[in-house]
């Protein structure tokens, strides 16, 4: 990797404006870091010296202040489009990367554009780049004839760091000139092994730092407005505050109040014709911010907590249930994350949901044939109570062995569940070579089943990390009863698997592209109880990068042998599954350059099953136009058919699994547009209709060997078509660091029936019918209050 870069930062006791002018005095004085060097597309070579950069570093006990000196011999040209924060869009930009504790694992990324727009993440090698982290500091770029300028202030609130008099500190600097496509950093990045963290220089010079009481205070207050035609309008008004609390330097205390999420993005419903549920991506911010220790282990999945109760009312002939909630409330969370001088990481995560009910209406016939009505509350959440303990330690600065617990607990006679991983990843000291694994043992109390339920998973691999040819060899075994649902995402147990890929890269741009790499990947997958395979697949991908930078994409997956589906026909008998047919895949992938006002990404995709015209295909293309720099549009459309699809329908009156063959064909179209007043103040739409319609050709009757007979006697209607709307239009302005307005008009509407005779017009017209469509306004705002300006 070469000799590290160092860097001296010298103390200010000087008040440093952060204006971008760069005319404080200790600037003048302070020590330079230059001679950047590219990553990517000429991995190693010098910046030239049109493009020179000098970034200087200086402190007091507030904060870390940046300045950057950016040349560019053409100014001109330098690209600054005005966007939302964290998104990078077509601009330059210059970055700084701090590791408090130097130990090469985890980075504190802050970006900002020529446009002066925000961006900040964590780094890890498991993760890379998190943007969902936000922090609060200051930036400020101006436009010179010779390129552009940044200065920061970065709070220490913002940073992790031992309690020491002396501080060594991990440092890098990026800087991007979008135009070529060009990326330069400080500290060379090699493209030969991928952990990018262990590559960073070296910051010296803080000492004897007294940082201030880490203490912030963030009230909210919203208001929502719901209507829908024919209906009373409801108004709803929330209060409550997120509190940030700085234990000490290292830790941090992040606690949510009455929480209010009622802005968050929508969710991509689509038709699930699978056998596990679908799964949404999180929208919270508390739940999506500083989380990468919780990730440790694939143990936690946070839209468990508050999601759908874990019970459903059990009625007699004469009930219904008239009224069940889609979702719990959640009543308050905390979560403690930070970080020893001797590398321990430890973090812990609790939230409580509340106690929910339904309502079952029984309806009684009289004597008098009359009717009585009468109805009852049924407990289908209890209070409840999730948990997630993580221990992490790294050492060597590449490796780390995690011990996680996660735990629910509900109030009474109701299902507990706790899980418990141990997980290891570890690296050879000049990261060429890496080995990692896990073992996973879960123990659920049900007191529906006469015994509780313990199961366990493990898992190895075994990898070269580093050149042009690499490779990954491992395995993994999940014992029939592990189940780690109630606070994580388990579909799949009772199986093992063994799996192989290798790949082959350039390493410098040649005379046909600036990057190219191939894959090729291996799996097979056995259920335990029979020797079946389940899964067996073969993958080959090749991605190119070509010297206008446009990117593409070629694959072809095959499954050359028949498989066995356990889970398909719905059934715990391990003597019921689907013989699943050979089949092959291709995909192709073009996305073009973003730095052209147009660009354009195509996708089509074809899967050819061995079964008589089964086949299905899938077409996407996305237009995209940047009219200036403050105003572009996106836009997307995606078709898929699926002809002779083969699934699960039903179970008939005798409990035989009814199986269907059926044609599928789905359209999604989405738009979004933004536009962008300046770098703090914006508005952004977003718009997606989704289409899916199911027509059954015939019913099937799954057979003891996983084959199917006609069945002429199930009739049931079980055609089915989903329209799904979704319309959100915001303005978000930043009036003041951590402090937000956002305006929200949101319209959505959900239509299912068992009629898929409608086009796709007829059914967009329903979704947009006045009658069909729910209508939200809210207004939220969020003011950050420091403690210590307070104090003062």
């Amino acid at each position: 990797m070469g000799q590290k870069k160092t860097l001296q930062s010298i103390r200010t006791t000087e008040k440093i404006t952060i204006d971008g002018l760069l005319d404080e005095a200790i600037w003048k004085i302070a020590p330079i870091a230059t001679d950047f060097v590219m990553i990517n597309p000429g991995n190693g070579t010098p910046i030239p010296n049109r493009q020179k950069t000098d970034v200087k570093i200086v402190y007091d006990n507030e904060a870390i202040y940046v300045a950057a000196t950016l040349y560019d011999d053409e100014p001109t040209k330098i690209l600054k489009e005005l966007t939302l924060r964290d998104d990078f869009a077509t601009a330059d930009h210059f970055g700084v990367f701090f590791n408090g504790y130097n130990d090469g694992q985890h980075e504190f990324r802050f970006f900002v554009s020529a446009a002066g727009v925000q961006q900040d993440g964590l780094y890890t090698d498991a993760l890379g780049e998190d943007f969902s982290w936000d922090a609060i500091w200051k930036s400020e770029v101006k436009i010179t004839d010779f390129g552009w300028v940044v200065e920061m202030k970065i709070p220490y609130a913002a940073l992790r760091f031992p309690n020491s008099a002396v501080q060594t500190w991990g440092l890098n600097f990026y800087r991007e000139v979008r135009r070529d496509r060009y990326q330069y950093c400080w500290n060379l990045i090699s493209n030969t092994i991928q952990n990018e963290a262990t590559q960073a220089g070296v910051l010296e010079g803080i000492e004897n730092i007294k940082t201030p009481t880490r203490l912030f205070f963030i009230p909210y207050s919203s208001f929502y407005l719901n209507t829908k035609k024919g209906e009373s309008s409801v108004n709803e008004f929330k209060a409550g505050m997120d509190i940030k609390y700085g234990i000490n330097d290292a830790f941090t205390l992040d606690a949510i109040l009455v929480p209010d999420f009622g802005q968050t993005k929508f969710d991509n419903v689509e038709l699930n014709l699978s056998a596990f549920e679908q799964i949404f991506a999180e929208q919270r911010p508390f739940f999506t911010e500083g989380t990468d220790l919780f990730s440790k282990g694939d143990l936690f999945y946070s839209r468990r907590i508050g999601s759908e109760p874990s019970t459903y009312p059990d009625t007699t002939s004469d009930e219904e249930v008239i009224n069940y909630p889609n979702t719990v409330n959640l009543l308050n969370a905390l979560k403690i994350s930070g970080r020893t001088k001797s590398g321990l990481g430890i973090g812990v995560l609790n939230a409580i949901t509340e106690k929910t009910n339904a309502i079952v209406r029984k309806t009684t016939i009289n004597p008098d044939n009359s009717e009585t009505i009468s109805e009852r509350d049924v407990v289908v959440e209890p209070l409840a109570n999730y948990n997630v303990l993580v221990l992490d330690q790294r050492f060597n600065k590449n490796s780390s062995v995690s011990l996680v617990n996660t735990n629910v607990t509900r109030n009474g006679e109701y299902r507990d569940a706790n899980v418990s991983a141990l997980v290891w990843d570890l690296n050879t000291k000049k990261n060429t070579f890496n080995l990692d694994g896990d073992f996973k043992y879960s123990y659920v109390n049900e007191l529906s089943d006469l015994e509780d339920r313990k199961g366990y998973v493990s898992s190895l691999s075994f990898g070269k990390t580093s050149g042009k040819r690499r490779f990954r060899i491992g395995g993994n075994y999940v014992s029939n009863e592990f189940d780690n649902n109630d606070l994580g995402v388990n579909f799949q147990t009772h199986y093992h698997s063994l799996y192989g890929n290798t790949s082959y890269r350039i390493l410098k741009p040649n005379e046909l592209f600036n990057e190219f790499s191939t894959y090729l990947n291996l799996y097979s997958e056995y259920d335990n109880r029979t020797g079946r395979l389940q899964a067996g697949s073969a993958n080959l991908q090749f991605n190119i990068t070509n010297k206008k930078n446009d990117y593409i994409s070629f694959a072809v997956n095959t499954v050359p042998l028949k498989t066995y589906d356990f889970y398909e026909p719905r059934s715990f008998d391990e003597r019921r599954f689907v013989e699943i047919p050979e089949q092959i895949h291709f995909s192709f992938l073009f996305s073009g350059n973003y730095n052209r006002r147009f660009a354009l990404d195509f996708n089509p995709s074809f899967t050819f099953v061995n079964e008589l015209e089964r086949v299905n295909y899938v077409f996407s293309i996305g237009p995209r136009y940047r009219f200036n720099d403050k105003f572009s549009i996106n836009a997307n459309f995606r078709f898929v058919r699926q002809n002779k699809n083969t699934g699960w329908a039903a179970f008939d009156e005798f409990d035989n699994t009814i199986f269907a063959r059926r044609d599928r064909k789905s359209i999604t179209s989405t738009l979004s547009a933004k536009y962008s007043i300046n770098n703090k103040m914006n508005f952004n739409l977003n718009v997606r209709h989704y289409w899916s319609s199911l027509n059954v050709l015939e019913y099937l009757t799954l057979l003891d060997n996983g084959t199917f007979e006609k069945n002429t006697t199930y009739s049931e209607n079980k055609n089915q078509n989903l329209d799904t709307w979704n319309l959100d239009l915001a303005y978000s302005w930043w009036f003041a660091p951590g402090s937000q307005i956002s305006i929200l008009y949101r319209n959505n509407s959900y239509l299912f029936t068992r009629n898929n005779s409608q086009t796709f017009s007829e059914n967009l017209n329903e979704s947009l019918d006045s009658k069909n469509l729910n209508h939200v306004f809210s207004i939220s705002i969020r003011y950050f209050i420091d403690y210590n300006s307070l104090k003062k």
